[in-house]
């Protein structure tokens, strides 16, 4: 039987189908606590050249990391083989790199900037070199489905707070290629790009959050559009805050100019989402059911 009716697309839930990216970021948490057991016990540093507290630092990031993406997967638009090729080739990549980091800094070796003749220890950098590559390249991938029309069909709020989560990804993986580059996360007198390649991470969390919320509020799509854009935009521009002041060579913890400037632009996301919290939380009560509307 032919209608005339729209064909309306599935509403995707967070984590959806993604049991196996949350198993391994689950797994990044679980090693980081093994990790930082250790490092309370015995100290961090492992002759020669190891040291646990950083492969502490890395697994919780990655694990982040991963259940972030697996929480966002669902709403990218992708096909069954699509999700099924980058949830596989994912998983691999990062528990490679999870295994490489733990087991080089037990045995005292730095798992990316070896110092060793080791053949063993040089062909697990190497291919740490090549993981970190196809982690970058998979993900842009999976950035990209998130510009296209389905994506947007599916979640539209949701759809536009990742891309602005995306953009943020990318300038921390480009932070991490400069780390590489570089030898080392410091630059100049002072600079850290760490705090580049980490702040720019955490916009996964932040700005898809502000959508979730804005999703629960009773106003028209004007207003939530705007919370979204008001919150990424001001993430980035901390986040270009951050990374000319360290392009400069400075630390981000003096007082100047590009430093409070990326901490009133974080501020200005943080308390978007603060705004957003509060009319979601309002809207859902029994006496603010009809009140909903504007700012």
């Amino acid at each position: 039987m032919q209608g005339n009716s729209k064909q309306v697309m599935p509403q995707q839930r967070l984590f959806e189908g993604e049991r196996g990216l949350v198993l391994t970021g689950l797994l990044g948490f679980l090693l980081a606590a093994a990790c930082g057991i250790w490092t309370l016990i015995n100290g961090g540093e492992v002759a020669p050249g190891g040291d646990v507290s950083k492969a502490f630092s890395f697994n919780a990031a990655l694990g982040i990391f991963i259940l972030s993406t697996a929480a966002i997967v669902p709403f990218s638009g992708m096909g069954a083989r699509g999700r099924r090729i980058f949830r596989r080739v994912y998983i691999g990549l990062a528990l490679y790199s999870c295994g490489a980091e733990t087991i080089q800094n037990f045995r005292g070796v730095n798992p990316r900037f070896v110092d060793s003749d080791s053949i063993f220890d040089q062909t697990v950098g190497n291919l740490f070199a090549f993981v970190a590559l196809f982690l970058v390249l998979f993900y842009v991938y999976l950035g990209v489905q998130f510009f296209r029309v389905k994506a947007y069909k599916i979640r539209p709020l949701m759809a536009l707070s990742v891309r602005y989560a995306m953009i943020a990804v990318i300038i921390s993986f480009a932070a991490g290629i400069w780390i590489s580059a570089n030898q080392g996360r410091y630059t100049g007198a002072e600079g850290n790009i760490i705090w580049l390649h980490g702040f720019g991470f955490h916009a996964l969390q932040a700005v898809p959050l502000v959508a979730l919320l804005a999703e629960r509020v009773r106003t028209n799509a004007f207003v939530r559009h705007a919370w979204i854009h008001l919150a990424g935009c001001s993430y980035l521009f901390g986040l270009g805050a951050i990374g000319w002041q360290t392009m400069n060579g400075h630390t981000i913890w003096e007082w100047s100019f590009m430093p409070m400037a990326a901490a009133f632009f974080f501020l200005i996301s943080l308390a978007t989402g603060a705004v957003t919290l509060r009319r979601a939380v309002f809207d859902h009560k029994p006496d603010g059911r009809n009140k909903a509307s504007g700012f």
